[in-house]
């Protein structure tokens, strides 16, 4: 396990906020396949699964605009596309994916230890709801993905708004996520981010967004938690 905090919080966690994809949930098989499946009705090339891991992260219309071609990146396109897309994830996004092994554990093991959990999600707010329902039930104390006229990760305003919410006040919270968009989105919103290097894109880009501690596994994640809390002066 790699567990480097950078600066030590003295504070006790009393909240953790988790990304979605590629952090709970590996959905990268599902978003590959119905992505492919646009490439194809449209006749454009398609990407290996592998390739998804980069282009997901900043919501779904910023991924349909990278998996189409450049010629085909205009608005009449992309809006054709991202319907072909919400339509197809939207009857396939529960063919593969999964939480990450050991994930719905700690996720108890958190809540047994008196913290509470939520997700912030650059996913449209209803799908997220609805995902995070199906496979982790009520575990979350709030839920919220992306809604209209407030901007996606990694601007602050909609993690602001879920921690006004929760009454989280930012010295007790972390944020937990694979890409450097949720790193910076946790520094944005003042709160220590958590890496979670078990996701899409690896700890060589989480520690070059600066993130404050790293963890290779949803149970390395655990262990940091109790032990800063062990720690704590609270």
């Amino acid at each position: 396990m790699e567990n480097h905090l950078r600066e030590v919080t003295t504070a006790m966690i009393k909240t953790v906020i988790f990304d979605l994809d590629g952090t709970l949930l590996n959905t990268l098989q599902d978003l590959a396949n119905a992505a492919n499946w646009v490439c194809g009705v449209n006749n454009w090339p398609t990407h290996p699964t592998v390739a998804y891991k980069t282009m997901v992260g900043d919501g779904i219309p910023k991924l349909v605009e990278r998996f189409a071609p450049p010629w085909a990146r205009t608005e009449a396109m992309l809006g054709g596309a991202l319907a072909q897309f919400s339509a197809r994830y939207a009857a396939h996004k529960m063919d593969t994916t999964a939480p990450y092994p050991g994930m719905k554990a700690v996720l108890k093991a958190l809540q047994a230890g008196g913290v509470r959990l939520a997700v912030f999600s650059n996913k449209s707010d209803g799908l997220c709801k609805l995902i995070i329902r199906h496979y982790f039930g009520d575990s979350f104390a709030l839920v919220r993905g992306s809604l209209p006229g407030v901007p996606t990760k990694p601007d602050p305003t909609g993690l602001q708004q879920l921690m006004k919410q929760l009454g989280a006040a930012p010295e007790t919270t972390l944020f937990v996520g694979d890409s450097d968009v949720d790193i910076h989105t946790a520094h944005n919103a003042g709160l220590m981010a958590v890496g979670a290097c078990w996701g899409f894109r690896g700890a060589e880009e989480l520690k070059a967004a600066g993130a404050d501690a790293l963890a290779d596994s949803p149970a390395g994640l655990l262990a940091l938690v109790q032990t800063i809390n062990a720690n704590s002066r609270d």
